[in-house]
């Protein structure tokens, strides 16, 4: 019997590799997303679902963990991919741009977690993949919010695996790097609009000079293969950076 993975946030970049990697590996995917887009998959397979789900809402997410259940039987992973993100200096980010990233890398995150475990607990089986950034590896300049939203998530779910491990549940970080092929800065331009104020430009300009010229990269296939990894992963470890420059990070920490 194949296994069930739901994926959180697959319309593009990270969350859509890694549904077309597993789906490929022959699992049976559940790819949600806020506003379900199938055809964006070239696969038209009786394994993969293509449902909505809003990480900031309760009732999606219970409807979208129903239908993944209906449709498959149960949920044997899952990968909490969906997030926003800002870039800027933390005085020019209104604090409603702060609480509306926090809604989603953070308690959305939580949210659908919570609305898992259960199942998970009941099997006494499942593993919880959270993915976060390589912004908790290191310091990042233009980063504070964003940072902030991640690094929660890095404290939560180091101490849910105690939690979880007593009912045989395995959590799971995976940090992926800087990947400028993915839509995440153009998906977050609106929240990053004055997010650099006149008095910081002199700081800004060589940090977004780097940016458009890194010396490693991450990309989708990178996150992708790191997720199946981490979701075969048997043994106690928690963390799992992703792309040339995370690991470059991370054995640096």
């Amino acid at each position: 019997m194949n296994q069930t993975v739901l994926i959180t946030g697959t319309s593009s970049g990270y969350g859509k590799a890694t549904a077309e990697l597993f789906l490929d590996r022959g699992w049976n995917v559940v790819a949600t997303m806020r506003q379900p887009k199938p055809e964006i998959f070239s696969v038209n397979s009786e394994r993969l679902r293509v449902l909505p789900l809003d990480v900031t809402d309760a009732g999606s997410i219970s409807r979208a963990i129903d239908e993944a259940i209906g449709a498959f039987g149960a949920i044997d992973a899952l990968v909490n991919n969906a997030g926003i993100g800002v870039v800027g200096a933390f005085e020019g980010i209104p604090m409603a741009t702060v609480r509306a990233v926090f809604e989603t890398n953070t308690f959305g995150v939580m949210a659908v977690t919570q609305a898992v475990l259960p199942l998970f607990r009941e099997r006494r089986s499942g593993v919880i993949v959270n993915v976060t950034s390589s912004v908790t590896l290191a310091r990042m300049p233009l980063a504070a919010a964003y940072t902030a939203s991640k690094a929660a998530i890095e404290g939560f779910s180091g101490a849910l695996a105690f939690e979880a491990e007593w009912f045989h549940v395995r959590v799971k970080l995976v940090e992926p790097g800087y990947a400028p092929s993915t839509r995440f800065a153009s998906n977050g331009a609106g929240r990053m609009q004055a997010a650099i104020p006149a008095e910081y430009a002199e700081f800004a300009k060589p940090i977004f000079a780097a940016f458009a010229e890194p010396a490693a990269v991450t990309t989708e296939s990178d996150v992708a293969e790191t997720v199946w990894r981490a979701v075969n992963d048997t043994t106690g470890q928690l963390r799992f950076p992703a792309g040339a420059d995370a690991v470059a990070l991370a054995q640096t920490r």
